[in-house]
């Protein structure tokens, strides 16, 4: 293994930003791991792209960030295969729109367990690693919605992204002073989980931000990479809001 090759691990990473992210990883030279739950086929073809066309190594691993014992395997073979994670980027999330009256327990379970207990627990078995190398960089994405919430459908989707942006400044303490700790708060991003709103709301809200476009993923990734450089290293416990602008 080179020891100068930086290791980069990115939760739902098949598709949307976090596929982005590991674009801009392998092109920066970083060998990646990709996580995914459903999307086998996605995450295998990004596998073969990046390798192919940047002369990088490359993981594929199903694990469902929310169940401890997996991340736990994810995390040993990441190990195994690489030695160390130099980068881990908390991106994997998942959003359940309903109307107030229709929210229930499970729905609110379900997401905090994804998006925010998820995020503690990769965190906790990453970071596990980065202490004994005294290096790492943690990134992880959050929304502006849990900075400014104005969608009561998503209102736990919402809170779950809120405490990322708690978790983060926690984090940045207790794994000081060799791992930086920071947060990304997208705005509207073109992906699949806002595939799901029709075009009329997605067009008001464009409306509403200064730039008057939504995100591309690429945009979100590049400033993760920045975060995951030696040149953000006076950069810990931060979230960055990138919205174009909303007004």
């Amino acid at each position: 293994m080179d020891k100068q090759t930086k290791v980069a691990l990115v939760t739902g990473s098949s598709r949307g930003i976090g596929r982005a992210c590991i674009i801009e990883f392998a092109k920066s030279g970083f060998d990646v791991v990709i996580n995914y739950v459903q999307s086998e086929n996605l995450a295998n073809e990004l596998k073969e792209y990046v390798q192919t066309n940047f002369g990088i190594r490359a993981l594929a691993i199903k694990c469902d960030i929310s169940n401890e014992q997996q991340v736990k395997q994810m995390v040993e073979t990441t190990i195994s295969t690489f030695g160390k994670i130099d980068v881990l980027v908390n991106n994997a999330g998942i959003e359940i729109a309903k109307p107030f009256e229709e929210k229930t327990v499970e729905h609110w379970y379900k997401t905090l367990g994804v998006n925010l207990v998820g995020t503690f627990i990769v965190s906790k078995y990453c970071s596990k690693y980065m202490l004994d190398n005294h290096y790492g960089k943690i990134i992880n994405i959050a929304s502006d919605s849990g900075i400014d919430s104005f969608s009561p459908f998503s209102m736990d989707y919402n809170a779950s992204k809120a405490g990322i942006v708690s978790l983060t400044h926690d984090l940045a303490i207790q794994l000081q002073p060799h791992i930086n700790v920071n947060c990304v708060a997208p705005g509207w991003v073109n992906t699949d989980i806002n595939s799901k709103f029709d075009n009329e709301f997605l067009e008001e809200q464009t409306n509403n931000v200064c730039i008057h476009r939504i995100a591309r993923p690429e945009e979100i990734a590049k400033i993760v990479l920045f975060l995951s450089s030696d040149e953000s290293r006076y950069i810990n416990g931060e979230t960055i809001k990138v919205d174009g602008g909303k007004q």
